[in-house]
């Protein structure tokens, strides 16, 4: 039991732990029922290049855009270097050719920011950018540039309500993050040229490979504009003049790991057995309403998104307010999440729910599609035991 000296009260541990602990926003937990045995490993030790091997890969293209709702005319391709290689790829391919505007609010979208900056440097370049838990005004965004922006902010827990914001006749091309969003939200594709994402977010399978998602558009930007700037390898996807359409239909720029496709599709094969993308949003749906109720049911949590039509349902920040935490200095206030953190890592309640590195002191609860809702409603009760033990220490 906890001796809490401010109240005089004893508060004793909950009864009940998480059945699965991992809480981590990236690699996220896997399926339920997930194992080993699940893996297909008729592919180990072949090719990639062999028949059987692309018809796998092929396989994994098919069932994305299948569970995703993905239209016809849009390309899907297996690419290297996880979520962050398939934006880079797109940025590196596909801008110069117009003004670009790049909008952040988080740690990841502050890197394509660096990535245009420091890297690229197009001619007319907009930053837009914004605090933690806050998105910037998208509606100033000129429709004849070309826009990179992060779908869900993954380190801040602010998701876009909409793409209202892109016109419908735009000039330029979306190059969009979406990798905590994909599989946690409908998307509209028609607003999205260049979408990207990893396998190990929502889906919660191995990571170290990206999905590159293309529009009619952006096949034709590629193929009509050549950057000034060299491409490395790992992002070359044009044969000559043209994209190499191969990419897209499972022959892979590099040397995939099969490994990591066959669990991609177990997790894919799962995600169709319990009904497809609606069965994954209201999954990821309702274990958010949860945390999001017990943060405005704790007097000591905010959420570090003050407008509820942003809040995300994958990633959700909290950060911690009231007399006790106020009165802490700086150093006191960050290591009220990681003591938290460490408590219950030592008991195996729960792993790698701390905010992310750059962030403000916070915690992090993953609440996507692979997460059992029973999981969390146990998780939320030891972390105001947690809590209630920094504050008696």
């Amino acid at each position: 039991m906890t001796d809490n000296s401010k109240t005089g009260q004893l508060r004793p541990e909950p009864e009940l732990k998480p059945d699965c602990p991992n809480f981590s926003s990236g690699p996220t937990a896997k399926f339920p029922g997930w194992s080993l045995d699940k893996i297909n490993t008729n592919v180990m030790g072949r090719s990639h290049r062999s028949k059987d091997g692309k018809a796998r890969l092929k396989y994994a293209i098919d069932l994305s855009r299948e569970l995703l709702k993905i239209p016809d005319d849009y390309l899907i391709g297996i690419v290297p270097a996880s979520d962050t290689g398939a934006v880079e790829l797109a940025m590196w391919n596909m801008l110069g050719a117009r003004p670009v505007t790049v909008a952040a609010w988080e740690s990841f979208g502050n890197v394509w920011i660096q990535d245009a900056v420091k890297q690229l440097k197009p001619d007319n370049l907009t930053i837009l950018d914004a605090d933690y838990g806050e998105i910037p005004d998208l509606t100033v965004i000129d429709k004849g540039d070309d826009i990179v922006f992060t779908y869900n902010g993954t380190t801040s827990g602010a998701i876009i309500p909409d793409t209202d914001w892109i016109a419908e006749d735009r000039e330029g091309v979306t190059i969009n993050d979406a990798t905590s969003a994909i599989f946690a939200q409908h998307v509209d594709w028609s607003k999205l040229d260049a979408t990207t994402y990893s396998w190990q977010k929502v889906m919660g399978s191995e990571a170290g490979h990206g999905m590159l998602i293309l529009s009619p558009r952006a096949v034709e930007r590629i193929e009509s504009y050549s950057p000034k700037w060299p491409l490395p390898k790992l992002f070359r996807v044009k044969k000559g003049d043209k994209l190499n359409r191969a990419i897209f239909d499972g022959a892979t720029i590099n040397t995939p790991s099969m490994l990591a496709t066959e669990d991609y599709i177990a997790s894919l094969e799962w995600a169709k057995s319990i009904g497809g993308l609606d069965a994954l949003v209201k999954r990821a749906d309702d274990n958010a309403k949860i945390v999001h109720d017990w943060i405005e049911s704790t007097p000591w949590l905010r959420n570090m998104v003050s407008d509820p039509a942003k809040w995300t349902n994958t990633g959700i920040c909290m950060c911690f307010q009231g007399d006790y935490y106020d009165n802490l200095d700086v150093d006191g206030q960050a290591a009220v999440p990681k003591k938290i953190v460490s408590m219950l890592e030592e008991r195996d309640i729960a792993y790698d729910f701390n905010g992310y590195r750059d962030a403000p002191p916070s915690l992090r609860i993953w609440c996507g599609s692979t997460v059992e809702a029973e999981d969390i409603r146990r998780l939320l009760p030891w972390i105001e035991w947690a809590y209630a033990q920094v504050q008696s220490a």
